[in-house]
């Protein structure tokens, strides 16, 4: 049996919602492991469900630049925010983002891309390193692209022009002017930055992520006591509701909470009298997935000490 920290246990509960004990007692069931046991509070109806949002556990800034049709976002990690507020580290950002704009977005390509400096990425980089003094590394990049139409970027909490925490951009294909699409995808875009979206369509979501949701609906559906055939309705139904709350375009609209996604698009088009299609969107999400080893110099001692915090 793993032993059960309080670190650990609040740690649930800030994750979860659930009450001190329950989290106690999640975490002794799941033998310590933090995802078995949200899905263990869930599967007991003491969790909501799992948040969509990102740990931001890594620093640095989120690169969003559009150019025509096309647009690009980039995520540059640092271990510190104070690195994010260096106009070198600022100015590295903004440079990368272009060059993916101009050149696309696999990774090891530009690496090897020339800076307007001269210099390639990769070696900027390492001289970002060396004179800032902090570890950096780019950790991804994406490139959208219309034949006809716009691609509308949007940043969160900007700290700069075209830099910040949570970068989005939208990728409309249509002949309609800029003074429909751009104001549409700007709205759109809001809703991603704040519902956090998992794919553009139901049948798109991770297969993954679907049979865990699967998994955590049969136990709780089991639990109920009902026949098998009742068990498997309600499974399926929980699986399909999280299909669709997940799926953008599924996605009830953030401004009314009632109209879908696809339905506001094809209103836009037909107020327009023309087709708009949301082809692709991007969010970045500073630090989404990275989980940081927290510093803590009390619990430091105390485990040196053999003390358990």
């Amino acid at each position: 049996m793993a032993e059960i920290t309080a670190a650990a246990v609040k740690e649930l509960r800030e994750r979860s919602g659930a009450g001190m004990m329950d989290c106690k007692k999640a975490l002794n069931e799941a033998n310590g492991d933090m995802e078995a046991a949200v899905d263990w509070l869930r599967t007991k109806g003491l969790a909501a469900a799992q948040k969509k949002s990102s740990r931001t556990a890594a620093e640095g800034l989120i690169g969003i630049a559009v150019a025509g049709p096309s647009g690009a976002a980039v995520e540059v990690n640092s271990e510190t925010d104070f690195v994010a507020k260096n106009d070198q580290f600022q100015n590295f950002v903004r440079e990368v983002t272009q060059l993916v704009l101009a050149e696309g977005d696999d990774l090891d390509a530009l690496k090897n891309a020339e800076m307007p400096s001269g210099t390639t990425v990769q070696d900027a980089l390492t001289n970002n390193i060396a004179t800032i003094g902090e570890n950096q590394s780019i950790r991804r990049a994406k490139k959208l692209k219309v034949s006809q139409g716009a691609v509308i970027p949007y940043v969160h909490n900007a700290v700069a022009d075209g830099l910040g925490k949570i970068g989005v951009l939208v990728a409309l294909e249509s002949d309609a002017g800029v003074d429909v699409l751009e104001p549409l995808g700007k709205q759109i875009a809001m809703h991603i930055a704040a519902a956090f979206p998992l794919a553009m369509h139901a049948e798109d979501l991770d297969q993954d992520v679907i049979a865990r949701e699967r998994a955590v609906a049969m136990e709780k559906a089991q639990e109920s006591g009902k026949p098998a055939e009742i068990v498997e309705k309600m499974v399926d139904g929980a699986v399909k509701k999280f299909a669709k709350e997940n799926a953008l375009l599924s996605q009830l609209f953030v401004m009314d909470n009632k109209t879908a996604i696809a339905d506001v698009v094809a209103k836009a088009g037909k107020d327009a009298g023309t087709t708009i299609t949301l082809k692709d969107y991007v969010r970045f999400q500073l630090g989404e997935g990275i989980e940081r080893e927290e510093s803590d110099f009390a619990a430091e001692v105390a485990a040196t000490a053999g003390v358990k915090k």
